[in-house]
């Protein structure tokens, strides 16, 4: 079963059990889903949806920050409940040690040693961990390893 099949089949118990927040953060997911299904004109991979619902989970990030800023706590808690919701289909995320590996290899692959050749580390590092590692964690890593 797809990763959009559980999260159909999660929307459906959570109308069962009647939980108004979840339902209405997997409606949006799926919405979101569907969005980019008719943008391409094909159904979406595993590896596209676990994509959509990063972009949602980095929204939600931007969000909380937003909104403590804001002092509206409220609506602060109301998105890290939907965080948590969109992280349980998130794949694993990497640790800082396997990032550095791969970031290493791809160090010693395209023999950079500055960081006018961060572009070069990042295009070989960003397809292996997509959706694995956060990118600004990446980019640190790589800016560490090249200065």
């Amino acid at each position: 079963m797809g990763l959009k099949e559980d999260i159909s089949a999660d929307m459906k118990a959570a109308m069962r059990a009647r939980e108004k927040e979840k339902l209405a953060t997997l409606r949006f997911i799926l919405a979101a889903i569907q969005t980019k299904e008719k943008e391409l004109l094909r159904d979406l991979e595993d590896t596209e949806v676990e994509v959509v619902i990063l972009k949602q989970v980095k929204q939600r990030e931007d969000s909380i920050n937003q909104f403590a800023e804001g002092g509206r706590a409220d609506l602060a808690e109301k998105e890290r409940a939907e965080l948590a919701f969109l992280k349980a289909f998130m794949p694993e995320q990497m640790g800082e040690d396997e990032i550095r590996a791969i970031v290493k290899a791809a160090v010693e692959e395209t023999g950079a040693t500055s960081m006018r050749e961060m572009g070069a580390v990042m295009k070989v590092v960003m397809p292996q961990v997509k959706g694995k590692a956060d990118g600004n964690a990446v980019n640190n890593i790589v800016k560490e390893l090249l200065a």
